[in-house]
């Protein structure tokens, strides 16, 4: 997985600690244990995630991720769809919007 640099891009100057943190710890040490789970498993996680609780801003970035990560549209409509259920529909139609921009129509 490429180096992670947002934290440092965005909040760098701002928020420094939160931005090693999120940098360094999160994606260097958490997010690259690929003989736990794929970078692919744990971006399927993180938008199930993210969708459940209304974090839109952050689910496009990490709808993105997933699509380098190998997830395909197909795969994301499923998801959307299942979480529908558990996460409600409302959710699941702005998740919906987003993965349109990141995925195409």
């Amino acid at each position: 997985m490429a180096k992670q640099t947002a934290g440092r891009k965005q909040l760098g100057e701002f928020a420094p600690q939160f931005a090693a943190l999120n940098d360094d710890v999160l994606f260097d040490e958490v997010w690259s244990k690929e003989d736990e789970l794929s970078a692919r498993d744990r971006s399927l996680i993180t938008i199930a995630c993210l969708m459940t609780s209304g974090d839109f801003p952050q689910l496009k970035a990490h709808l993105r991720m997933g699509k380098e990560h190998g997830i395909t549209k197909k795969e994301v409509v499923a998801e959307i769809t299942h979480l529908a259920f558990y996460a409600g529909w409302p959710k699941a139609w702005s998740a919906f919007n987003l993965a349109k921009e990141v995925y195409g129509e």
